[in-house]
């Protein structure tokens, strides 16, 4: 095999330290190589040392509370993702679990479900709901209802229990917006992977939500996310990772953990015109303040 594709398989370099520590505000680390122990010890040698584990679905917001609750360094949120809700109403197994057999579908599926979320998202461990939200990208016009019913629904559960609600938005600025608008955001909103641009950033910026990037901010194509973190608050601006995906330039398409995020702050300080040491200062105060621990 040529050297080059096994590089593209291979985990990229450690990076180095930051001077400050920083948070990994959005990871997945059930679908990563190696144990949890490695992730975080790894994470911790460059200067990440607290990550949010995400959940997508039911077992994967099980496994989130269940490593949250083992692991100091870990906190949790719990959500069905939005393309896991049409998906549970149309009895389609093929999931994020993919569990391998067909399962009855309809409304109250989902609601069910839903109800497993709701117990999920009173522990104390689970710091936040998400992610939920809207993706038009990857489910279309039959799936928008079924959708839209989850994201409400996830927003009615973080304002009872006080938590953060954690979005995913995929081509869906105009419908994210409203929907928070129309059911009245939770105190703690993040938008997770932010995807708008500059303007988009504005009117987050005055509802108060905090706007997480990710290493497709490195992206050539990105200069939209460039714009966004050029204009966005200090004070409500996150990095994550979204591991094992969205992996950094210059490792882009390589396997992404939460000690690469180190390559995305220092590009991150070169956008906003600050030293590293500033940005990571804020960074890790705003997470912390953003998901509450």
């Amino acid at each position: 095999m040529p050297a080059d594709d096994t590089d593209k398989n291979a985990a990229p370099p450690l990076p180095e330290p930051l001077r400050v520590p920083v948070a990994d505000s959005h990871t997945h680390l059930d679908m990563q190589s190696g144990t949890v122990e490695e992730a975080l010890a790894k994470a911790a040698s460059v200067g990440v040392t607290t990550v949010v584990q995400v959940g997508c679905d039911l077992k994967g917001s099980r496994w989130a509370a269940e490593t949250a609750a083992a692991y100091d360094a870990v906190h949790a949120t719990v959500a069905l993702h939005p393309n896991e809700a049409p998906r549970i109403v149309h009895g389609d197994p093929d999931g994020w679990s993919r569990q391998g057999a067909r399962q009855p579908g309809g409304d109250a599926a989902l609601d069910e479900a839903l109800a497993e979320i709701d117990r999920l998202a009173a522990l104390p461990q689970v710091k936040g709901v998400g992610e939920t939200g809207l993706d038009h990208f990857r489910t279309g016009e039959d799936g928008k209802e079924a959708q839209e019913r989850s994201f409400r629904a996830h927003i009615e559960i973080a304002k009872r229990h006080g938590k953060t609600l954690v979005i995913h938005d995929r081509d869906a600025h105009a419908d994210v917006l409203r929907v928070l608008k129309e059911e009245g955001a939770p105190e703690r909103t993040v938008f997770h992977c932010y995807s708008g641009d500059a303007e988009m950033a504005e009117i987050c910026a005055a509802a108060g939500y905090y706007m997480s990037f990710a290493g497709n901010v490195t992206f050539k194509n990105a200069q939209n996310l460039r714009d966004a973190l050029a204009v966005a608050p200090l004070e409500l601006v996150l990095v994550e990772t979204d591991a094992p995906f969205l992996t950094p330039v210059p490792y882009r398409g390589r396997p992404n953990a939460p000690y690469l995020v180190p390559v995305t702050v220092r590009a991150m300080a070169a956008v906003r015109g600050v030293d590293e040491d500033t940005l990571a200062t804020a960074l890790g105060a705003n997470t912390a303040r953003a998901f509450g621990y």
